[in-house]
């Protein structure tokens, strides 16, 4: 019979960074050397996301419909969010 975690057995023996958590608890460890629990369950550590990068171009609510003419090809504004949870990291006003 094959072994409860045998496949993140074998991708640990290989080198991939394991996480552990004890009976379906909902935060997962990093876990530099498994012991294998049959309570525990095991994975291997997924890579994390990357931020998500967003280029616009902002203008004054006040200019527009005056006959002001703008490049809107060229954004003035980047704003950078984690890639995990979403949240705003940064805004940038670029020149």
């Amino acid at each position: 019979m094959k072994h409860k975690h045998a496949d993140v057995i074998i991708a640990w023996a290989n080198g991939a960074q394991i996480q552990g958590r004890f009976n379906s608890g909902d935060v997962w460890e990093d876990i530099e050397h498994p012991s294998w629990h049959l309570k525990w369950e095991y994975r291997i550590k997924p890579e994390p996301k990357p931020d998500i990068v967003h280029r616009t171009r902002i203008i004054p609510s006040s200019l527009q419909g005056f006959g002001v003419k703008f490049d809107y090809g060229v954004s003035n504004v980047e704003f950078t969010f984690d890639g995990e949870t979403e949240e705003l990291k940064s805004a940038e006003v670029l020149k």
